[in-house]
């Protein structure tokens, strides 16, 4: 399950790209096109288990990802391609994602106030019953999947 929805057109370019970026040894971590201060930006989020990605592992993806969005032309306005690395923060945008880094710090935002707050920052427990488990001193707080806006890791 995503945990961010993504628009007609980041779905179109996941499903597109996602098989061509696995192919490479990557994983498309998300899509988000969004506007930009000079114009409308497709940002590709790449990554890999070991070794993380390096600036010409994103100068290869987007040239590969370039070609292929021109051949299936899915985006008929004017925009500007950047593929990069999640960083160390990495954003969390599936529940396998937050399975899969259960045990680490994490920042998470609800999209509406839940017992008082919006903000959890605090040690990943994991999902239950279709929520994230995140403890924050000695209380552990269970916010619904479809209640978070954004989900990231809180490494720095």
């Amino acid at each position: 399950m995503r945990i961010k929805k993504l628009s007609a057109t980041e779905k179109k370019v996941l499903e597109l790209l996602e098989p061509v970026v696995n192919q490479a040894g990557f994983e498309l971590v998300t899509v988000e096109f969004q506007g930009g201060r000079s114009g409308m930006v497709l940002r590709l989020f790449i990554d890999r288990e070991e070794g993380g990605v390096t600036l010409d592992d994103c100068a290869s993806i987007s040239r590969t990802a370039g070609d292929i969005l021109d051949i299936h032309d899915i985006i008929a306005e004017r925009y500007n391609l950047e593929v990069s690395s999640p960083g160390v923060n990495r954003i969390l945008v599936t529940d396998d994602d937050l399975r899969k880094y259960t045990g680490q710090k994490v920042r998470i935002r609800a999209k509406q106030l839940l017992d008082g707050r919006k903000r959890f920052n605090g040690l990943l427990k994991g999902v239950v019953d279709n929520a994230a488990a995140v403890q924050i001193d000695n209380e552990i707080f269970k916010i619904p999947l479809e209640h978070i806006s954004r989900a990231r890791l809180d490494i720095i």
